[in-house]
């Protein structure tokens, strides 16, 4: 079972306009914990949240990241810094002061995560991965995590939010950082639609694949064969295919109740391919095809047809923008 505890409260306070003008300017999030416990995913999920992610930055290094650093490019307004007992520099009393400091800067609201795994979890990811636990060295695994918990303790008792995550996957995590820190969804799903042809193979990032060589192939048209799936002669010869209709009918019914499934569990980017033989005629009219309809549902998405300029085709990229 998943167990969340906020470790912090804040007293409560009366807005004022004196307030707003005093209010932190930069978010900054310290995510630490056990090593194996997930950072590395908790990082990937803020990064989709709006966050400039680092991974592992040297604790005597953060001031420069800092407002009135004196560096020209200036800090980012959201920032999300992993550390743990592999960072360089590391220390818990060097962590805990760098917070501290943190607190007394009025253009800064910071926030301590701490995540944790049990032990056999941890034990089976490690098992599974065959990655070395950074405090072994030649002690049996379950020595070193014995030993990072106890060294780690007093950052888990200092932490705002500690997190088990035994049982969560990445998009369970990422829900979980949304509702206890706050975050709103920054982009939303991105959808790629594009098209290819199956002679150069499948897209290797796709999610989604769909054949289309069962419908009627331009190809075989003298007068077609030149133009692509964008041409308005093109498009009429395919909708004339009486298979046509029913499959893009069945096709968007089978993504419809997907979509926000695929948000639930924190997918950000989605790849639809589309394939024909060629990548020239069929998929790329269904590409289109299928890009307006999403975008007719709200959803923001790009349009790529892969194989298009190879096949000599006059346009490879577009994007479909939302409203």
């Amino acid at each position: 079972m998943t167990v969340v505890v906020g470790a912090r409260a804040e007293p409560d306070t009366v807005a004022t306009d004196d307030a707003a003008a005093e209010a932190p300017s930069h978010q900054i999030l310290l995510i630490t914990g056990m090593s194996g416990a997930g950072k590395t995913t908790a990082l990937k999920a803020l990064e989709d949240l709006g966050f400039e992610c680092i991974d592992h930055l040297p604790l005597r290094l953060l001031p420069r990241l800092l407002p009135n650093s004196g560096d020209a490019a200036g800090p980012a307004p959201k920032l999300a810094i992993g550390i743990d007992v592999r960072t360089r520099d590391f220390a818990v009393e060097t962590c805990l002061t760098m917070v501290d400091q943190l607190r007394g800067s009025k253009a800064v609201a910071v926030q301590l995560v701490f995540l944790y795994c049990d032990e056999e979890e941890l034990r089976r990811r490690y098992t599974a991965t065959r990655h070395r636990h950074p405090l072994s060295g030649q002690l049996p695994l379950m020595e070193g995590i014995a030993r990072e918990r106890q060294i780690l303790s007093p950052l888990r008792n200092r932490a705002d939010l500690t997190i088990d995550t035994s049982a969560v996957n990445p998009g369970h995590l990422k829900r979980m950082l949304q509702g206890h820190l706050g975050l709103a969804e920054q982009t939303g799903l991105l959808i790629q639609v594009t098209s290819f042809s199956f002679r150069s193979g499948l897209p290797r990032d796709a999610d989604l694949v769909f054949d289309v060589r069962f419908l009627a192939n331009p190809y075989y048209q003298a007068h077609l064969r030149g133009l692509t799936g964008r041409d308005n002669a093109i498009k009429q010869f395919i909708r004339e295919d009486s298979a046509y209709a029913s499959f893009f009918d069945s096709l968007t019914h089978l993504l419809q109740p997907l979509l926000p499934r695929y948000v639930a569990e924190g997918k950000s980017y989605l790849t639809i391919a589309v394939g024909c033989t060629g990548g020239r005629h069929r998929s790329v009219f269904v590409t289109e095809e299928l890009a307006s309809w999403l975008s007719g549902q709200g959803q923001r998405v790009q349009v790529l047809h892969r194989d298009l300029e190879r096949s000599g085709g006059r346009v490879a990229r577009s994007e479909v923008k939302v409203p």
